[in-house]
């Protein structure tokens, strides 16, 4: 299996690129400088810059960019609507690293996290910006999406305890009544998703046990 995993650099892409590469998966690393992730192989080049023939022959792509101040946030959706695009009419499937304020919170799924949540102001337009992200998504019958959402808790620095609980579009609480995961085991699931290809066109959600 081949992948590929844009903007690997990051906390999230660098962990996902670590559990690839440790199944024996096959793994390019796009990134702008130079490659810190434990890739095989890299493109050097700006995620607004790849093409349709930069994704040719991956089984799956891996878009894990992020954005954090309010001049920039911009990218995460603009980033998963130009990777959809260079990925339109292929069988390459598409992993979006997203964000948990999109998960509904009722059965009618008609108010979200971000609906009941007093989100910290720094933190809104981020939120807002990984819900764009889905609902452009959404839009794209031609392309193999699949978003993984993670737990509203998502600790950078978290344990990796190799397991996690699958979800799909309501938020998931854990055994102890908590919305928490570490990028480690999310980076499990993002690779178990990949492996097995079972939620295509779909949103799913992780949480810790």
């Amino acid at each position: 299996m081949k992948i590929a995993v844009v903007a690997a650099n990051g906390k999230a892409g660098k962990l996902i690129v670590k559990e690839a590469v440790d199944r024996g998966i096959e793994v390019t690393a796009f990134v702008r400088g130079k490659n810190e992730s434990a890739a095989q192989n890299e493109v050097a080049k700006d995620i607004f810059d790849i093409t349709k023939d930069d994704l040719a022959g991956f089984d799956a792509v891996v878009d894990a960019a992020g954005a954090w101040t309010p001049d920039t946030v911009h990218i995460i959706p603009d980033a998963a609507k130009h990777l959809a695009e260079q990925l339109r009419n292929t069988d390459v499937r598409f992993l979006v690293v997203g964000g948990a304020g999109s998960l509904f919170v009722n059965p009618e799924h008609t108010q979200t996290v971000f609906d009941v949540t007093p989100f910290p102001e720094a933190a809104v337009p981020v939120v807002k910006a990984h819900q764009t992200a889905l609902d452009e998504l959404r839009k794209y019958d031609d392309v193999n999406w699949t978003y993984v959402s993670p737990a509203g808790d998502f600790q950078a620095e978290g344990e990796r305890t190799g397991k996690y609980i699958l979800g799909g579009e309501e938020l998931v609480l854990n055994s102890k009544g908590e919305s928490v995961i570490s990028y480690a085991d999310y980076a499990i699931a993002m690779v178990d998703e990949i492996e097995n290809g079972n939620h295509i066109k779909q949103r799913i959600s992780v949480v810790s046990e």
